[in-house]
């Protein structure tokens, strides 16, 4: 471990911070929606709409603070990884709800 004042402590500090402020945008990001769930203020499709865009958020928020994938030329691999791993899952997630309304329509 290093001494106080030396860089290494600094970054330190720094990536600390990062990961409290990551926590904070991902709790408030959780309890908004909950809070609005609760109230029951709004419809039903405003309210699916508005928990959709804070989850798109959210997984935002964990992939800069916890995963540190950015848009830096030296983290490029990384996003493109991530952004591949996407499309795969996109494409799996596609292809078995096809499937299973393909299913339902013979079935009825």
């Amino acid at each position: 471990m290093s001494a106080p004042g030396t860089p290494a402590a600094g970054g330190y500090r720094r990536e600390r911070q990062a990961y409290l402020r990551g926590f904070a945008l991902a709790a408030l990001l959780t309890a908004v929606p909950f809070i609005l769930e609760g109230t029951g203020g709004d419809s039903r499709t405003t309210l699916l709409w508005v928990i959709g865009g804070f989850g798109i958020t959210q997984i935002l928020v964990h992939v800069r603070y916890f995963l540190h994938v950015d848009f830096s030329p030296e983290r490029r691999e990384e996003l493109a990884l991530l952004v591949f791993s996407a499309a795969l899952l996109a494409l799996m997630i596609a292809g078995m709800l096809w499937i299973l309304y393909n299913m339902y329509v013979r079935m009825m």
